[in-house]
């Protein structure tokens, strides 16, 4: 689909009803009240452009964020109970980062659903990790007005808590590649930062790491820390493939 035709199917102001109906297949539940799940999707670009389309997601990117702290903070103090308050704070940070949400909410493909408007849509938002972090807090506090409390929990285990330890790796991912590389001699590591597109308030940087001279990953992000940090998760991934790193 263009991106012209894609716009065109977000003027009318919901989501589309088939992409809708999957999404909620990917979740296991159906929304009793709809407009909660368009607002969820809802970015302030595009309710700016459009005076029909209503509320965005940000008060429930708020209610949502304090409810994925209750229940990963309950996660952790309970799975780790001889880790002091500090280092679970630490645990918990790499669990609700931006790049550890952005993610998940690609796993459960929320770009292709989320309304945006024309010039969000064109400069990248679909793939915006800050976008797609605040989403995937907006839908958990979604669920927690349609359903409760433990139907919003059950969606946080299910769909990020279930992904715990790649998102504690992927928090210092830079620091474990560090760490395999001298282990093993590897050579240098090198990141590059290759493109930086989008606004000036809105960058979103694409980062490249090479090991020795062979490069082993790319990724972007919405600063060069986060870019470098998926670039490293993916040398990591590409080092245990060849052989070099055991998970």
């Amino acid at each position: 689909m263009t991106m012209g035709k894609l716009f065109e199917e977000q003027a009318a102001g919901i989501l589309d009803p088939e992409k809708r109906a999957a999404f909620e297949k990917r979740i296991d539940r159906k929304f009793a009240d709809e407009q909660l799940l368009v607002r969820a999707f809802t970015h302030s670009s595009y309710s700016n452009e459009r005076e029909e389309a209503g509320a965005d997601y940000e008060r429930l990117e708020f209610l949502g964020d304090a409810v994925l702290e209750t229940v990963v903070s309950d996660w952790l103090y309970h799975a780790y109970p001889d880790l002091r308050e500090g280092e679970l704070t630490n645990k918990r940070a790499a669990m609700v980062c931006e790049g550890s949400l952005s993610q998940c909410a690609v796993k459960l493909e929320l770009g292709e659903l989320m309304l945006l408007g024309r010039g969000e849509d064109q400069s990248g938002g679909r793939k915006r990790e800050a976008i797609l972090a605040d989403m995937m807090e907006a839908i958990a506090g979604a669920i927690y007005l349609d359903a409760g409390f433990d139907a919003a929990a059950s969606f946080i285990r299910d769909h990020i808590l279930s992904e715990q330890e790649h998102l504690i790796r992927f928090y210092d991912a830079k620091t474990e590649l560090q760490v395999l590389v001298q282990g093993q001699k590897l050579g240098d590591i090198v990141y590059n930062i290759v493109d930086a597109s989008g606004p000036e308030h809105r960058r979103v940087f694409t980062a490249e790491v090479s090991v020795g001279g062979r490069k082993y990953g790319t990724g972007s992000g919405s600063s060069k820390k986060a870019a470098e940090q998926h670039a490293a998760a993916q040398a990591l991934e590409a080092m245990s493939r060849d052989g070099k790193h055991k998970k």
